[in-house]
């Protein structure tokens, strides 16, 4: 459902992204892991058309991102680090926009939103302005809006930020469900717990390259880690055990 090949982006002279190949299959959770700047979110904007690749290729659902852009967005749901929704819209009137925007039905839409604004504890603010809601309210009305239009691909950027514990509990368990029904979920996060218990497979990014990939079990034995959690694998795969040192003069 996600195929990667080739891929490189510059900015000037900068390379954020350097021969990335990386092929996610439909059903997969895939965690996408690596320290600030290592090329996480301008993929994820690859992916998604914002961004256009210096070279290389990417297809969505089958379809190739540059030259079909259109049936790749349609095929795909973005709930991004920072969530942006209209401040002069109200919720329930953003999840229409949404729903408009992809095709959905209007019987759907009627049924649907509802339904998903109570899911997200939001019933009661449907009717209020964007502007007045929270962070945490702003990433559950993306993630209400991306259910609604059910894409084949979901891509995450750091999707737990700003969620409380029972709406972060309930984010997991829509994802698990998405999975079993075939969604390809291509997720970045910096809370290694989450992808030690959702993720399938994991990709490590070191400053534009993927220096790591596989399952949990795989990538201890890269790292020489047996036994140990994500974290530790993590640490010993990027080089995040230097600090260990400074702590000493402390």
């Amino acid at each position: 459902m996600i195929r990667i090949s080739g891929l490189v982006k510059r900015f000037g002279g900068l390379e954020a992204v350097k021969k990335l190949d990386l092929h996610v299959p439909a059903g997969e959770i895939f965690g996408f892991l690596g320290p600030n700047g290592a090329g996480k979110t301008t993929t994820v904007k690859l992916l998604c058309g914002l961004l256009k690749p210096t070279e290389g290729s990417l297809s969505v659902a089958g379809f190739d991102v540059g030259s079909r852009t259109l049936e790749a967005k349609r095929s795909l749901g973005l709930v991004p680090d920072e969530p942006f929704v209209y401040p002069k819209l109200s919720g329930a009137e953003y999840l229409r926009f949404i729903g408009e925007l992809y095709g959905v039905p209007l019987p759907e839409q009627r049924r649907r939103i509802p339904e998903l604004l109570e899911m997200f504890e939001l019933g009661r603010w449907g009717g209020e302005l964007v502007e007045s809601y929270s962070h945490g309210m702003r990433q559950k009305l993306v993630i209400a809006g991306v259910l609604l239009h059910q894409p084949k691909v979901l891509l995450l950027d750091e999707p737990m930020v700003g969620l409380d514990p029972k709406s972060a509990r309930m984010a997991k368990e829509i994802l698990l469900t998405l999975s079993k029904r075939g969604t390809t979920i291509f997720m970045c996060t910096h809370i290694l717990e989450i992808a030690e218990k959702l993720c399938h497979r994991i990709g490590i990014m070191i400053a534009g390259s993927l220096v790591a990939l596989g399952t949990l079990p795989e990538l201890r034995a890269q790292a020489s880690r047996e036994g140990s959690d994500l974290e530790d694998v993590f640490l010993s795969l990027t080089g995040g055990t230097e600090y260990a040192a400074l702590l000493k003069n402390l």
